[in-house]
């Protein structure tokens, strides 16, 4: 093999090298998952603790019936289907303490069926 290809291998080892070194030291953290049980007539937990600015995915799942989450505030919702695992991601934009409730209806209890989402800077 002569220098010449020598020399262009190496720069391509190095290049592919610096690439993956590159994607791994600046990927983003993987996204903190919160398992969310909802059941008649209450979300567990009742309480979310989350930061400003940091994605997490919101998984929810019931063995009840048909139901509903809506965080106003953040403008997410999304369907709770029994059997079924229901995925929101979120990035909170603001700091403070907001309301999240279940917009379907669920049966007798189901105006009391709702948490806060605390966000922290």
């Amino acid at each position: 093999m002569n220098s010449q290809r020598r020399r262009l291998l190496a720069a391509g080892i190095i290049t592919a090298a610096g690439a993956v070194f590159g994607a791994v030291a600046f990927a983003q953290p993987k996204e903190k998952i919160i398992h969310v049980t909802a059941r008649k007539w209450a979300f567990l937990p009742r309480e979310i603790r989350l930061k400003k600015g940091v994605p997490v995915v919101l998984e929810f799942v019931t063995a009840d019936v048909f139901m509903g989450f809506n965080a106003p505030d953040f403008n997410v919702r999304t369907d709770i289907i029994p059997g079924k695992v229901s995925r929101l991601r979120l990035v909170p934009d603001k700091t403070g303490t907001f309301v999240f409730l279940c917009d379907i209806f669920c049966g007798d209890g189901h105006e009391g069926m709702s948490g806060q989402i605390h966000v922290v800077a």
